[in-house]
């Protein structure tokens, strides 16, 4: 089992790339938070869409976070890497997180991770998603990824007291710690209970 104390593991020799490492938690709200809001701008000033036309735009989008988020969690953050060069980018993606569970600079995407996956993510959404839905959707799908990182960092560094946030805080402890390969979801359970990896 991993320990829970807020020690940090150390995954460069070199500082520069160390510190692409490490992130302040406010830094994912600083960087993505504009991105978003520019794109809901245009969406309604330049593109003339009404907040109404935004909803369907925006469950969608929240939709297709929890389940892009289920994926990268369980097949590629848990990828079963055979080779030596596998199992390093596997620890240095996520495994430290495991093994160091509580270090609070390492709960949020840092921008070095983000920004190359986001890059990916969007050039997918342009070949299937028309002007001008995409925009928004990228917005919404944006606030999805903020919420996810932010409900990361309150599961591990505070109570969580309310029903539904003590809910999604115990789904992931129990993915850290009851040995068990499930509990993917951490911003949502949705995809755990349909595709039965809850670890019942």
């Amino acid at each position: 089992m991993a320990s829970q104390d807020s020690t940090s593991i150390r995954l460069f020799r070199n500082d520069a790339l160390e510190a692409l490492t490490h992130v302040h938690p406010l830094v994912p709200l600083l960087l993505w938070g504009p991105v978003a809001a520019v794109l809901l701008w245009r969406s309604l000033v330049l593109d003339g869409l009404s907040p109404l036309q935004l909803v369907p735009v925006a469950a969608a989008a929240l939709l297709v976070w929890t389940l892009t988020e289920y994926v990268l969690h369980r097949f590629v953050f848990h990828f079963p890497a055979r080779s030596r060069a596998g199992k390093w980018l596997v620890f240095l993606f996520h495994g430290v997180h495991h093994d160091a569970p509580q270090d609070k600079t390492r709960l949020v995407m840092p921008p070095a991770g983000a920004i190359p996956i986001m890059a990916l993510i969007w050039g997918l959404f342009g070949l299937l998603i028309p002007a001008p839905w995409l925009q928004p959707f990228l917005a919404f799908f944006i606030v999805g990824y903020l919420a996810y990182d932010y409900l990361h960092y309150a599961t591990h560094h505070f109570p969580m007291r309310h029903p539904l946030l003590h809910r999604l805080k115990q789904h992931h402890m129990k993915h850290h710690f009851s040995g068990v390969p499930a509990r993917y979801g951490v911003s949502s359970p949705l995809w755990d209970i349909l595709l039965r990896t809850t670890g019942r």
